[in-house]
Parts: C-alpha cells; structure tokens; sequence
C-alpha cells in the first residue's frame, strides 16, 4: 500500500485526518507546536506541519474512499499521477518531530528568485538563484561560475 498526499480545505487538515481515522483509513497530519502572538498574550498552539495536506496509506483500488470524508479536496499530483510519498520519508518525518532539540519549524517551497545551496551531484555545494520553474524542470544561475544549469525532473 502506498502513500498518498490527500489536500483538503484550507483549515481542514486535523478534522479530515480525524474522520479518515474515524472510518478505517491509515492516515498521517505530522502537527507542531507554536508559539502564536495576539495582542494581550501569547499562546501555544498546535497547527499541522504542511498546510492543507493529510498523507493516507490505501491501495490503488481504495483510493477514492477519501473522497466520502467531509474537506477532502483531491489528491495531490505530481507528473499527471497521484504523488507517491515513501514509506522511509513518512519515517523520517515523524523521527525528526519526535526530537526534542528543534526549536522551530517551517515549511516553504522554492520560488523563482530564490537563494539555494546545492547539495548533490557535480555543483555539490554551489549558491544558486533560481531563475525558472516548470513541471518538466528547473533553471538555475550559478554565479560563481558564471553558468546557467537546467536541471530535468525524470
């Protein structure tokens, strides 16, 4: 069986992994604890890591029991087919937030005009500004070396 990202109602996302789990369905929300601001206090609260995104484990055959649930959206995509999620990755997820030194989390994704630091492969450790982002690839400026690199999803 594997993983699926299921995306919900902005909001939704601890209500709809209640009611999957209510109704059988192996489910996931990863939640973190902050520290929220108002006016007169402080106060803190729990709020899901990813926002909008529930993961579920289901097979194939299964998969559009998430859709009787109240706040499920669709299934999230990737290259024309439901994003797969490892089992390793779920593991990883839930180890990191079980340590108990993290101060503070936050999830983002790249935007065009980023600054990022490649980690893997020939530019290994190189800065790069992200110049474009497509479904089919990535465009990005190396400064340092005066280059442009395209990097093709598979």
């Amino acid at each position: 069986m594997n993983w699926y990202v299921v995306y919900t109602k902005p909001k939704w996302e601890k209500k709809v992994a209640e009611k999957l789990a209510q109704a059988g369905i192996e489910c996931y929300c990863p939640i973190i604890t902050q520290i929220k601001q108002w006016s007169d206090r402080k106060k803190k609260v729990e709020v899901p890591l990813f926002n909008s995104y529930v993961f579920v484990q289901l097979s194939e055959a299964e998969r559009n029991t998430v859709f009787a649930v109240p706040g499920v959206v669709r299934y999230l995509f990737w290259l024309g087919k439901p994003a797969i999620v490892r089992d390793e990755e779920i593991a990883i997820i839930k180890k990191n937030l079980r340590a108990s030194n993290i101060a503070d989390i936050s999830v983002s994704s790249i935007q065009v005009g980023d600054r990022i630091k490649l980690d893997s492969g020939a530019f290994s450790n190189q800065d790069a500004i992200v110049q474009e982002i497509s479904k089919t690839h990535y465009i990005l400026v190396l400064e340092s070396l005066g280059c442009v690199l395209k990097i093709k999803y598979k």
